[in-house]
């Protein structure tokens, strides 16, 4: 099969790659712009969302999207606790290198505890199997699960609400107040504590859900999240720390990046990709592509 006839297939996989990747780096990157450090127990909070999925579909018996629901609520309510337990004390006294430095050490815990509890064996969620849709471009055959489609679709979704909620509702205002400037919010009467555990809620909610559609089309285990971690701060990064829809335009330029790479490189090099990415925007656009405190 020449490169021709491979590229279509490779080029929908990345962007049905890519929006899924959009959920959790959209997670990341409002953690970012709130409390300006990186809180790398997204990845931890993936894999926790993910399980908490699969407890509420299988063990429940609840329909894929009240287990989607499940998946955000369990590591929301998490993130908000270890923020409040562990890393806003360090954030405090030792700033933000501080903060991230330990969001590692207690991703690490967290996985080690869904180990614990769930074993290493590779998990799969109760649903139908269909049979993939394929396409004749003429040129190339393509091939479509409808698993994919419907991920696609529920990141889709995510994404339109969590703007509605920033443009129009005023407890998204407040988020980008603090984001954009938290001492001038403060003077407007802002509660930066409470948009802080919101953020938290919020991000760590949406690193769930993308747990959970990564592993629908596929299986989840306890490292679930941890190898996913680097294509999520690769897409924030490169659309630009602090802005939403830079994550969204950084999720893209990843998943479509990695899934073309697959034309030269094995795949065990794919993950590189995102740090090439980073490497070559920075080197032009220093803040990513849209920049920060872009909404």
């Amino acid at each position: 099969m020449d490169i021709l006839e491979e590229l279509p297939q490779l080029v929908i996989n990345g962007m049905v790659q890519g929006t899924i990747l959009a959920v959790p780096a959209i997670g990341f990157t409002a953690v970012y712009a709130v409390l300006r450090y990186a809180n790398f127990t997204v990845a931890s909070h993936a894999t926790i969302g993910a399980y908490a999925g699969l407890v509420a579909n299988v063990t429940f018996g609840w329909p894929a999207f009240a287990s989607l629901l499940f998946a955000f609520v369990v590591p929301a309510l998490s993130g908000v606790a270890c923020h409040e337990v562990a890393l806003r004390p360090l954030l405090r006294q030792g700033g933000p290198l501080t903060a991230a430095i330990a969001a590692v050490a207690l991703t690490i815990a967290l996985e080690n505890v869904v180990r614990f509890s769930f074993g290493n064996d590779l998990r799969g969620y109760d649903l139908p199997v269909y049979r993939d849709w394929r396409f004749d471009l003429g040129f190339a055959f393509v091939r479509v699960g409808p698993q994919q489609l419907e991920n696609a679709a529920v990141g889709v979704a995510v994404m339109a609400v969590l703007f509605l909620f920033l443009a129009f509702t005023r407890t998204g205002k407040m988020m980008r107040a603090v984001a954009d400037n938290a001492p001038l919010a403060a003077i407007k009467g802002v509660n930066a504590e409470t948009v802080a555990r919101l953020a938290n809620f919020i991000g760590m909610g949406l690193a769930g859900v993308g747990g959970m559609l990564l592993g629908l089309d596929t299986s989840i285990d306890p490292l679930t999240g941890f190898r996913a971690v680097l294509s999520i701060f690769a897409a924030a990064v490169v659309g630009g720390l602090g802005s939403i829809p830079g994550a969204v335009v950084g999720a893209a330029v990843v998943g479509i990046g990695e899934e073309l790479s697959l034309l030269v490189l094995d795949a065990s090099y794919r993950t590189a990709v995102g740090f090439v990415a980073i490497l070559v925007v920075l080197s032009f656009r220093p803040r990513g592509i849209l920049g920060e405190r872009a909404y």
